[in-house]
């Protein structure tokens, strides 16, 4: 177990933690995290004022406090399953991640670390400026054909 790195909670650091723990190493410091909050908090400013500098959701936003960071050590990130089973990706909220990975490992499942420099996608420059909320969860795929047939059977029966 002395090959597994495991950084030590100090303070309310839990993003940074979280982070080098699971890529296994000291890669981010308070400050790698809040510089990318600034940057992430700059890029939302931007894309805000292209709808007009004078418009109301322009000030509203310029008032609020980031979302992507604070003084507390909170720092936002997002998670996907992206199962190739579901019809397509799947918000993990930050509370159910630990409790998914731990259902997956006992399930028998594999959970593989990626490390090193992965290429830049579509997908990460959009969550690197907006906060992603789903409106509904992906079904298995050939699950909502099953639900289907199941209705149409049922209601050929009654």
């Amino acid at each position: 177990m002395d090959s597994i790195f495991h950084e030590k909670q100090e303070g309310s650091l839990c993003a940074q933690h979280c982070l080098n723990n699971l890529l296994q190493g000291e890669y981010f410091t308070p400050v790698d995290l809040s510089s990318i909050a600034h940057q992430l908090d700059e890029e939302e400013r931007m894309r805000m004022a292209e709808g007009g500098m004078a418009s109301e959701e322009y000030r509203t936003f310029l008032q609020q406090p980031s979302g992507n960071m604070d003084d507390s050590g909170f720092f936002s990130i997002q998670w996907f399953n992206l199962n190739s089973l579901l019809t397509g990706p799947e918000l993990i909220s930050d509370t159910y991640l630990a409790l998914f990975l731990a259902q997956l490992q006992q399930e028998g499942y594999s959970i593989f670390v990626i490390r090193g420099n992965l290429p830049e996608c579509e997908a990460e420059q959009i969550l690197g400026i907006m906060r992603v909320q789903q409106q509904q969860r992906p079904r298995l795929i050939g699950e909502e054909e099953a639900q289907t047939k199941k209705r149409l059977q049922n209601s050929t029966v009654k």
